[in-house]
């Protein structure tokens, strides 16, 4: 299966069980209450004006961010997920939902690049060739999720999950210029280091 059939079939088989939330347990409030909260800081001190946020999903947190000040861009794989985002929220100029694919589609440039939740699905090559596409943007950040205290990254077929360190191989990123802990309480608190760090795409 292609890359849009396999998380369309996720998204439509409900795969990822949520008790609020169809993109799963992840985007639930409860587990994006510090990141919605940082994310206002984050947007102000590093003046943010654009963003691009891919995976979208439904936009169930995202949504609770201060996106007054910010032309916001939502984009997704599955079109299901877009076009349902488009009838439930009055797109503007500085609100919009496209469909789009963070490994082969060209991204629009923005000063930062949210992809939460969202590597952890990729394979190793997958993943490579997602940054370097992110890369070509010539936006200015990205803003992304890392397990901090994982030692391994083990390999996967893409639409499994792992948990991933970008700064271990084969990735071996620089360290970040911020660290956001999510305060992650699923799995018992198995997944306690989840964290989103921020990088210059420059510098990847």
């Amino acid at each position: 299966m292609s890359t849009e059939q396999v998380f369309t079939e996720i998204y439509r088989s409900k795969h990822w069980k949520s008790t609020d939330n169809v993109s799963g347990p992840g985007s639930e409030l409860k587990q994006t209450e510090t990141l919605i909260r940082e994310l206002n800081v984050l947007f102000n001190e590093l003046n943010i004006v654009s963003v691009l946020d891919i995976p979208c999903g439904n936009f169930h947190w995202m949504q609770k961010v201060n996106l007054s000040k910010i032309k916001y861009i939502g984009g997704d794989i599955v079109e299901d997920l877009i076009i349902s985002n488009k009838k439930k929220y009055q797109e503007s100029e500085n609100l919009k939902f496209i469909v789009l694919n963070l490994i082969t589609d060209p991204l629009p440039q923005c000063d930062i690049i949210i992809v939460r939740d969202c590597l952890v699905h990729f394979s190793n090559k997958d993943i490579t060739d997602a940054i370097l596409n992110i890369k070509s943007s010539g936006s200015k950040y990205l803003l992304t999720t890392t397990f901090t205290n994982h030692r391994m990254n083990g390999d996967i077929l893409t639409g499994d999950w792992r948990p991933l360190n970008l700064q271990t191989k084969p990735f071996k990123f620089s360290a970040p210029s911020l660290v956001i802990n999510e305060n992650c309480t699923e799995c018992n608190g198995e997944y306690k280091d989840k964290s989103m760090a921020l990088w210059e795409i420059s510098k990847l």
